[in-house]
């Protein structure tokens, strides 16, 4: 799955296009590499997402092509 579709699948960021521009500016990173917006996550991998002041890192646990608001935090751990 694309990391930007994953972040707002997840509910990490909330829209996919403020998940591109993430991307585009170097803000997100997949197992400590920059990460392209069509740059492939897979389960097991740790995402890194620097916003602002705030840095969060999470791993993926599992991917779904569309999730409820209720489900989408059993994607991913904060680590």
């Amino acid at each position: 799955m694309r990391i930007d579709k994953f972040l707002k699948v997840s509910r990490l960021i909330k829209r996919r296009t403020v998940a591109k521009e993430a991307c585009l500016q170097a803000r997100i990173s997949i197992n400590g590499k920059t990460a392209k917006a069509g740059s492939e996550v897979s389960v097991g991998d740790v995402i890194t997402i620097q916003l602002g002041n705030n840095t969060t890192s999470a791993k993926v646990l599992k991917l779904s092509e569309s999730s409820k608001k209720e489900d989408a935090d059993t994607m991913y751990e904060i680590l």
